[in-house]
């Protein structure tokens, strides 16, 4: 009993550190060791009980943020995915079409977020807002949150043809530094791939 409360007062504590509005999952209270998890489940659902925190997906909750023109503030479903794939240990990378975008090389805008993943595909829907996650090979999530796997990424998914096309490989090239060239040439791609930047 006296253990169970010394866990709520815990979880309630590390609870409070978390900014309002930032998701999280149970798994940032494995600190507490794996024998305290049902008491932990519990001290979370009293919480949410309480509206001190409130579920937004499977496994996934934050403490409630409101704004003055808005009110209620959701998670936004990038969050939850970027908080379930860290706590997994999953890799999350931008889409090929989304990378290519951020390289400058389209303009066109997903209507749908879509992410690659190490992890299962899957689509995480909070309120009207989805996000699509894809499983992909890993040699599609090489130096992920890098410019060097934006590139990589965004190659995959032009394909040979597109990507070797006139002024693709110097407008890339201009965006990188030595270090990143030198990374991405070091990278484990294609022979085609490598050879738009020799």
């Amino acid at each position: 009993m006296g253990t169970g409360i010394t866990i709520a007062g815990s979880v309630r504590r590390r609870v409070k550190r978390y900014p309002k509005g930032c998701p999280f999952t149970l798994k940032r209270f494995v600190i507490l060791g794996a024998t305290a998890r049902g008491s932990v489940e519990k001290a979370i659902a009293r919480m949410v009980e309480s509206g001190e925190l409130e579920r937004v997906y499977r496994g996934v909750y934050m403490r409630p943020k409101t704004s003055r023109l808005v009110g209620r503030v959701r998670a936004s479903p990038e969050a939850v995915a970027r908080v379930l794939a860290k706590d997994n240990g999953h890799k999350l990378q931008f889409h090929g079409a989304e990378a290519v975008r951020r390289l400058g090389l389209s303009t066109q805008m997903q209507v749908t977020p879509i992410y690659y993943t190490s992890g299962p595909s899957r689509v995480i829907q909070i309120g009207q807002a989805t996000v699509r996650l894809v499983h992909m090979p890993m040699r599609n999530l090489q130096h992920v949150g890098t410019k060097v796997g934006l590139v990589i990424t965004a190659l995959f998914y032009m394909g040979k043809e597109e990507a070797t096309s006139p002024g693709v490989g110097s407008s890339i090239l201009k965006q990188l530094t030595p270090a990143e060239l030198k990374l991405l040439m070091a990278s484990h791609i294609p022979k085609w791939m490598r050879e738009i930047f020799e």
